[in-house]
């Protein structure tokens, strides 16, 4: 029994160094190279408005906003984030994504669409791992930048003594938990198909 316990506190211990290590290298906002395409994440209004801006600043080529509600139209995204003229020709309203790895699957249908080869993600900064996470499972050959926003209402900065950040923090950090061992499961489950083919081809083929 004494064993079993301090396999808990181990486990605990790293647990809560993961998490640590989590935090304190969540991206800083920095500036981007140019990329053919812009993905926004919907979540807060502070990611779309960085995100057009991107677009309005040629950043990208076109922009697709990831997640949109059904009842809201481009005309009211447009007021909301001020776009200009580059948002009526060359924004593009994703309606099907309803969690990050939707979000990841929409945007790599229009990346494949579009035949583009590289992509801006814009998010929230701690959701920005997961969001990477997911993005690269989904578009592996595609060249990805991460543009981390600043969330509203949060203080990421005082994180350790802000009931409400360490709510959201703790709660992101298990969702990038599962998300990477979900898409480390995922790519091994094709690798295992390949091979139980070519021992049943090999079977066949006595």
């Amino acid at each position: 029994m004494k064993t079993v316990w301090k396999v808990l506190a181990v486990l605990l211990v790293l647990y809560l160094v993961g998490f640590v290590i989590f935090v304190t290298n969540l991206p800083a906002p920095a500036r981007v190279q140019p990329a053919q395409g812009i993905v926004a994440l919907t979540g807060g209004d502070e990611r779309l408005e960085a995100a057009v801006n991107l677009l309005e600043d040629r950043e990208g080529q076109r922009l697709l906003i990831s997640g949109v509600h059904q009842a809201t139209t481009k005309a009211e995204l447009k007021k909301l984030t001020h776009g200009g003229a580059r948002f009526d020709c060359c924004a593009d309203m994703g309606y099907s994504a309803e969690n990050t790895r939707g979000n990841a699957q929409e945007a790599a249908n229009w990346v494949q669409a579009h035949r583009f080869r590289s992509l801006i993600v814009v998010t929230a900064r701690y959701h920005m791992p997961r969001s990477l996470t997911e993005f690269q499972a989904a578009m592996p050959n595609v060249k990805l930048q991460g543009y981390p926003v600043e969330p509203q209402h949060i203080d990421l900065s005082g994180w350790w003594h802000d009931p409400r950040a360490l709510r959201v923090l703790h709660s992101e950090y298990v969702k990038y938990l599962a998300s990477t061992i979900m898409n480390a499961v995922d790519r091994k489950e094709p690798a295992l198909d390949r091979k139980a083919a070519a021992r049943n081809a090999r079977t066949v083929s006595r």
